[in-house]
């Protein structure tokens, strides 16, 4: 492989100790030859300590109650991504990439990841799915998404959501995926159909901030430019949120 592309480690200019946790959590599917994964051409030391993988006979993994292949998430997938779908349908073998850790100041335990899993793709991996961001990929869109020089936009590493609000000519803009960072994800309620594009600019700063290490607190008043008396947070959720499966940080857009 020439100059294969390397993962970076964002340092977390915001980062402050907490009890928060980090969890990764990956399915590879794939026909895998005996041999070790070549992380280290993509600048990875091998999975961080806390995170395991584990090998499973494909057969075997889909009586398993969470097979995630299955029910109305696998018709999800199946209906956004068939191909890749297809492939990790047939696939003989599904490797288990999962941990929790620490609150961290750096993401090199998410850079060590992402080089295993790609590795993984090198030696018979032909598709991977992130449950956390619902996304199932083939081996060359997960590389596309990821395999960027000088690295992928966190944007990349998470899902932004549009859903309707309960209020007419609105919208309900949230995220899934902040658990790789050990933070919340975000929720902005309200929306109107005009604010629209700033409301996505606002989210995806907001979980920039988080990814690079900020914490929000219940009842913290936010001055943001161009909302006239900013916004005020509220803090909910937890890991058996059904929209989040997580915590959130929620604020409702300015009237």
């Amino acid at each position: 492989m020439n100059n294969p592309i390397t993962f970076p480690a964002w340092q977390r200019p915001h980062w402050q100790p907490s009890g928060e946790e980090i969890l990764l959590q990956f399915y590879v599917f794939g026909q895998f030859d005996a041999v070790r994964a070549p992380s280290a051409v993509y600048g990875s030391d091998g999975l961080p300590e806390g995170v395991e993988l584990t090998s499973h006979h494909h057969g075997a993994l889909r009586q398993w109650e969470g097979y995630p292949l299955k029910g109305s998430l696998g018709s999800m997938f199946k209906d956004d991504a068939p191909q890749a779908w297809q492939r990790a349908f047939d696939a003989p073998q599904v490797l288990v990439v999962r941990g929790k850790l620490g609150d961290s100041a750096d993401t090199g335990y998410l850079r060590d990841t992402l080089g295993v899993l790609a590795g993984l793709l090198d030696i018979g991996g032909v598709a991977i799915l992130d449950p956390q961001t619902l996304s199932l990929l083939d081996a060359d869109g997960w590389r596309r998404h990821y395999l960027i020089r000088d690295g992928a936009p966190i944007r990349n590493h998470l899902l932004i959501l549009r859903d309707t609000d309960a209020k007419p000519d609105h919208s309900w803009i949230h995220t899934r995926g902040m658990r790789k960072f050990g933070r919340p994800d975000i929720s902005i309620r309200q929306v109107p159909d005009r604010a629209l594009d700033r409301a996505g600019m606002l989210c995806e700063r907001l979980v920039e901030l988080e990814a690079l290490g900020a914490h929000f607190v219940d009842g913290q008043a936010l001055d943001i430019e161009g909302l006239p008396g900013g916004a005020m947070v509220q803090l909910g959720g937890g890991l058996d949120d059904p929209d989040f499966n997580n915590s959130f940080v929620e604020f409702r857009w300015p009237t």
